[in-house]
């Protein structure tokens, strides 16, 4: 397992992070237990939860299995969780309120047994909170000795970019990470929250790396979901994400790509979406999301594996989202950084 540093901080964690949105829904406590045993004997390091996973189901089973682990084992476990969705039916059971942040971080900590968690994000943008208010109420949480760092889910590029100035220009904790959307399939991030993460020294944290299933080969043009799916026996459930997904060239254009680099190198096509992703710029650790254990073993032939130019660059071809182009783009936006030496 390759290790990399958390964003700006020196906290190194492993190149793949063992997501748990599955524990206590699809993934009973026996195996969400083998699959956090898995993820620690292979070198991983960095185990993301989040409080309304399982309405905290999730970090009751993380709980019980560091209580039952030998502390060589839960030393070495980097624990990252969230807060900002309903917890409760009250105005004030969300957001992100020093009032509903205070309950909801002691809450989560009770649940995982444990004093501070490495990485604490907020799950994604509060309008209606002042940032100000949410950054003080953070900054006093690395104080107290409840986090050890702050992190970032579901921003926006110009809210990641107003989060690190309001904190710079009050004082307070630096953001070091960003848990966005990410993968072969939307890739649309890259035009402003990639390069705003960048320019901030955020490190990303990707969820739902292989496009809900997309990306492993499970969908085909004649292979209609029949509802049976990770979440559930539903009729309904990813028809309609099939149907919308299905219509475009681009979603075939992708999956053919990634099948060929995995045919030719004799790996699976989960294992070729993630190592391009692990790989991206600002990419610190790719999310994994598994239901059983030979899923997440699959997943982790990804840990050392790396694509050369020519496969990135056929996979970078088939997915660019291709925006228009301005402000992205177009004829002489660049002229000026090409005609400057040392220009970016």
């Amino acid at each position: 397992m390759e290790y990399r540093l958390l964003g700006q901080s020196g906290c190194a964690v492993s190149r793949l992070t063992l997501g748990t949105m599955t524990f206590g829904r699809e993934s009973a406590e026996d195996v969400a237990h083998a699959q956090l045993d898995r993820f620690m004997e292979v070198g991983g390091n960095l185990i993301d939860t989040a409080d309304v996973y399982g309405a905290g189901a999730s970090e009751e089973i993380i709980g019980r299995w560091l209580a039952n682990r030998p502390a060589s084992v839960r030393d070495q476990v980097v624990l990252a969780t969230k807060g900002r969705f309903p917890m409760g039916e009250g105005p004030n059971d969300l957001g992100l309120t020093r009032r509903h942040l205070q309950r909801a971080l002691d809450d989560s900590l009770r649940r995982l047994g444990v004093d501070c968690v490495d990485l604490y994000q907020v799950h994604s943008f509060d309008p209606l909170t002042p940032l100000a208010e949410t950054l003080g109420t953070l900054d006093d949480f690395v104080h107290q000795g409840k986090i050890r760092y702050v992190g970032l889910s579901n921003f926006t590029g110009w809210q990641v970019q107003k989060a690190v100035a309001t904190a710079a220009a009050l004082g307070l904790q630096l953001p070091v990470t960003l848990q966005p959307q990410y993968s072969l399939l939307v890739r649309e991030l890259e035009w402003e929250i990639v390069p705003s993460c960048l320019d901030a020294g955020l490190g990303l944290l990707p969820w739902s790396p292989l496009g809900g299933g997309w990306l492993t080969g499970k969908y085909t043009r004649d292979n209609r979901p029949t509802g049976a799916t990770r979440l559930g026996e539903n009729p309904d459930r990813g028809v309609e994400a099939y149907d919308r997904r299905a219509g475009a060239d681009r979603t075939w254009a992708v999956i053919d790509a990634v099948q060929a680099i995995a045919d030719a190198r004799g790996v699976s096509m989960a294992q070729v979406a993630l190592a391009w992703l692990a790989d991206r710029p600002a990419v610190c650790s790719v999310i994994l999301g598994a239901r059983t254990v030979e899923q997440l073993d699959d997943n982790l032939g990804a840990a050392d594996l790396h694509l050369d130019e020519a496969e990135t660059a056929s996979l970078d071809k088939a997915s660019d989202p291709v925006p228009a182009d301005y402000p992205y783009g177009g004829p002489g936006t660049d002229q000026r950084s090409r005609n400057i030496v040392g220009g970016r």
